[in-house]
């Protein structure tokens, strides 16, 4: 797996760069792991491009409704091998459940409303798109988040959802623990080394 490591980068600049390492993935048969950080911005999935909301957004070509991402919201976009898109997936939740796992909190997957919830609070949003053969998009972990500003707009639009994160959930992990961790349970699941 080659690690593409991008600190805090606005997710216009944050997408152009992913397109490239796509195309790196198609042509390299490696898989790719972005790791990144936005400043505070709403991005809406290909599902809802035709609704009005009452933040800005951006528009992205993921899957899914609206999101939102900030600064301690860590995002992991994953530029994957997946001839198998439902197997790939099936991957990429156990790599979270694994990591959750870890928490003393009850941290569950819905299926029905993709994400990572404890009771009606989600932590973690999901959204990809495949091309080519290889996966785009990926995760967002809510470590360390302004809830006010992530609160305007339930999380992808799920009515009785609220959004959390670990350390208002009194998890505590060092920022750099969560990916270290989750780089772990992500070669371990997909048998990768660095």
């Amino acid at each position: 797996m080659i690690l593409h490591q991008w600190g805090s980068c606005s997710y216009e600049e944050a997408r152009r760069r992913m397109d490239e390492v796509h195309r790196s993935a198609c042509e390299d048969g490696e898989n790719h792991l972005i790791l990144v950080q936005h400043p505070k911005v709403f991005t809406v999935g290909r599902d809802d491009w035709e609704r009005s909301w009452e933040v800005e957004t951006l528009k992205s070509d993921r899957g899914g409704s609206i999101t939102c991402h900030s600064e301690g919201q860590h995002i992991y976009y994953f530029c994957f091998q997946s001839p198998l898109p439902a197997s790939f997936f099936r991957k990429v939740i156990r790599v979270f459940e694994n990591f959750f796992s870890e928490c003393p909190e009850d941290i569950f997957y819905d299926r029905n409303s993709p994400g990572f919830y404890i009771e009606n609070r989600k932590i973690a949003s999901l959204g990809f798109r495949y091309k080519n053969g290889v996966s785009l998009h990926g995760v967002a972990v809510n470590v360390d988040v302004d809830l006010d500003f992530h609160a305007q707009v339930p999380p992808c639009d799920l009515q009785g959802i609220i959004p959390t994160s670990l350390k208002y959930e009194g998890i505590a992990i060092d920022r750099e623990a969560v990916d270290q961790k989750v780089i772990t349970s992500i070669l371990d699941v997909f048998d990768e080394s660095l």
